[in-house]
């Protein structure tokens, strides 16, 4: 079964490796185009365009899918399947061109979490449950027939970072017994409830970052954990944006105001919440570099 492989950061490459490992032949890989970064603006890859060029993949880079030059390109490698982790949407004439149609893979346990940021909001919502799924591509974002899911426990010590790990990982197995299936024809296609209480995975913008400390110290804590490494919730110090990464709750009823810090200059720094207090264990001061906290307050005087 000849496959086009579709998808640009980490988590699709773990996906097409486990493909290409199993013995899938991959005659083609979409990914983003080049783009500036860093600096010095050089052009930059995309981690699946390295994976692929690594090892003899053809890569294709369209500016718009719907390119007729890209279309022509994508149709003379005749692909049965097309898989997707990871990458932007796709116009129908894109997902419909192959006899067997475009799966996709999604960081959440369908239909709940369709959207951008699956695995954030899980976590900023407190679930004590994630996994992945897939399915067929329709019109519809993330609303396609489920094939198969997988899922796995959220603890208190995950982020937004451990769990897209732990979810690239099981991801990458539920892509390759899914393509078995496929091929063999042995898989049912289950549809979406449509009677389902939604939660939503919309993308993630700067403002929704900032801490609000007038909130509880759950909330808090797993505002702070569904955005870390990125994109980072953040608050401010002496009129500096104040990136914070790690925390620990302290469920103590606070000595000062919502959003106010005590320190004791050397060991500790922690704000209040509403009703408890979040230690900060590494965070990020403007124009400086990511710290543990003991070795930002030998540096910065509070």
């Amino acid at each position: 079964m000849k496959i086009v492989f579709m998808g640009t950061p980490d988590f699709a490459v773990a996906s097409l490796d486990a493909l290409k490992n199993a013995g899938f032949e991959i005659v083609g890989v979409v990914t983003a185009a080049d783009k500036p970064a860093g600096r010095g603006q050089k052009l930059s890859e995309s981690a699946v365009k390295k994976y692929a060029v690594e090892h003899g993949l053809k890569v294709l880079q369209p500016l718009k899918l719907k390119d007729p030059a890209f279309m022509e390109e994508l149709k003379a490698l005749n692909a049965d399947l097309q898989v997707v982790v990871a990458f932007r949407m796709l116009p129908e004439m894109v997902w419909n061109m192959p006899a067997k149609g475009t799966i996709n893979l999604h960081g959440s346990l369908l239909p709940q979490y369709r959207g951008a940021a699956p695995i954030n909001h899980a976590i900023i919502n407190g679930e004590k449950e994630s996994g992945v799924t897939t399915f067929f591509l329709k019109q519809e974002i993330d609303t396609g027939d489920v094939i198969f899911s997988e899922s796995t426990p959220i603890t208190e010590d995950d982020t937004a970072g451990t769990l897209h790990d732990k979810l690239m990982n099981i991801g990458a197995k539920l892509i390759v017994k899914t393509v078995k299936a496929i091929e063999s024809g042995d898989y049912n296609e289950v549809p979406q409830p449509m009677d389902t209480e939604l939660k939503m995975a919309p993308k993630i913008f700067k403002d929704f970052c900032e801490i609000n400390w007038q909130q509880d110290n759950q909330t808090v804590f797993n505002h702070i954990r569904g955005l870390s490494p990125y994109p980072t919730a953040f608050t401010f110090l002496n009129g500096k944006t104040l990136k914070i990464f790690k925390v620990e709750k302290e469920n103590t009823a606070p000595k000062v105001a919502a959003g106010a810090f005590e320190t004791d200059g050397k060991t500790f720094l922690k704000f209040a919440s509403n009703n408890g207090y979040i230690k900060l264990l590494e965070l990020q001061l403007e124009g400086k570099k990511r710290m543990l906290v003991d070795e930002f307050l030998r540096g910065v005087r509070l």
